[in-house]
């Protein structure tokens, strides 16, 4: 599980930049570009050139709907978005910027974390280390760990933080990444039994995808106080939920990967529990060993693929819905684009057939 949707709908894309939301969300898309070139300014420090490709990172072109700008956008949406809340919500400029060099941080550790899990080496240093896909994701791990004690640091000695409050923060972010960690680890070698699909999101997406996005609000429930306090801790669980249908959202791309190594899907556990029986059938044929054919979620499995996507779509909602009573201005009634949005390329198909 990462912090890496990516917006691959070309539809979703015009829709969302009709709306003016790209517009609306270039202060934070600059903020956040600027959070990430400064701490790959700091790997320079950290570790020998040698094993670094030197190569410039994000768009030098800052216009949101522009091709260079795009994929960086895409990259980091969500940590876009979470600027651009904690902007509404009343944090002060200097530890707007901590928080988004904490984040791009976290959101690079949780994704090197993920590679392990995954067998995938993806990088977000311009680190080169030959062709070890494993090696790559520890030493990005071993980085972003130092990163974000560096960060912290540049924060006690600017006077935004005390030490203490730099080692909670510290804590913090470690305690609920264990948290985190325990339930991908306990999916090594697969799960055993299949809970309903209400347990199913309580124990598994609201950790996995819920905990998650609140690891962004680690520091400012640490550090911040008064109203701008008692506004983070309202916007927080609104935030996990949307982490949640992000969840959601991503077991239905990823039902045959899951379904092969027999991790938790919601998809799963909606047709065993709830599914008719011509997808009961089609359902135990895999389980056994069937190879799935392309189309079988949005075909055989449409029924049950459709309840799982009202379920992503009521939890994107609430989630909007909470933060627009706090003030923030995404439009509540995009909320079912985002859903559509945030899947990676090989989604958007099964998204667009299942929403036909």
């Amino acid at each position: 599980m990462t912090l890496s949707p990516v917006f691959r709908s070309s539809t979703s894309i015009r829709l969302l930049e009709e709306e003016g939301i790209w517009d609306r969300l270039r202060p934070a898309l600059l903020g956040q570009l600027r959070a990430v070139r400064t701490v790959q300014r700091d790997l320079t420090e950290i570790i020998d050139p040698a094993f670094t490709s030197g190569a410039s990172v994000g768009p030098e072109v800052l216009d949101p709907s522009s091709p260079e700008a795009l994929p960086f956008l895409q990259e980091y949406f969500f940590l876009v978005l979470f600027r651009s809340l904690f902007e509404s919500l009343g944090v002060e400029p200097a530890l707007l910027e901590r928080y988004s060099e904490v984040n791009f941080c976290v959101k690079g550790t949780i994704t090197a974390a993920d590679n392990i899990f995954d067998e995938q080496g993806k990088s977000l240093l311009p680190l080169e280390v030959g062709s070890g896909r494993r090696f790559l994701s520890i030493l990005q791990l071993m980085c972003f760990e130092r990163l974000i004690r560096r960060s912290l640091d540049r924060g006690v000695a600017a006077g935004e933080l005390t030490a203490g409050e730099r080692d909670e923060v510290l804590q913090g972010l470690i305690d609920l990444m264990a948290r985190i960690g325990l339930l991908e680890g306990s999916e090594e070698g697969g799960v055993q039994g299949i809970p309903t699909p209400d347990e199913m999101v309580e124990a598994v997406h609201r950790v996995r995808g819920g905990a998650l996005f609140a690891l962004s609000f680690v520091p400012p429930r640490l550090l911040e106080s008064g109203e701008t306090l008692r506004r983070i801790q309202v916007a927080e669980p609104a935030v996990a939920r949307l982490g949640t249908a992000f969840q959601i959202v991503d077991d239905l791309t990823d039902f045959e990967f899951d379904l092969g190594r027999r991790s938790h899907n919601l998809l799963v556990a909606q047709i065993h529990h709830h599914g008719t029986p011509d997808e009961l059938s089609a359902l135990e044929a895999l389980r056994q060993g069937a190879e799935p054919r392309p189309g079988m979620v949005e075909e055989v499995f449409r029924t049950s693929a459709r309840a799982v996507l009202e379920r992503a779509y009521d939890e994107a909602r609430a989630a909007f819905s909470s933060l627009a009573d706090l003030g923030f201005w995404f439009p509540v009634e995009l909320s079912e684009e985002v859903v559509h949005a945030i899947v990676g390329l090989e989604g958007v198909r099964r998204m667009e057939k299942l929403t036909a």
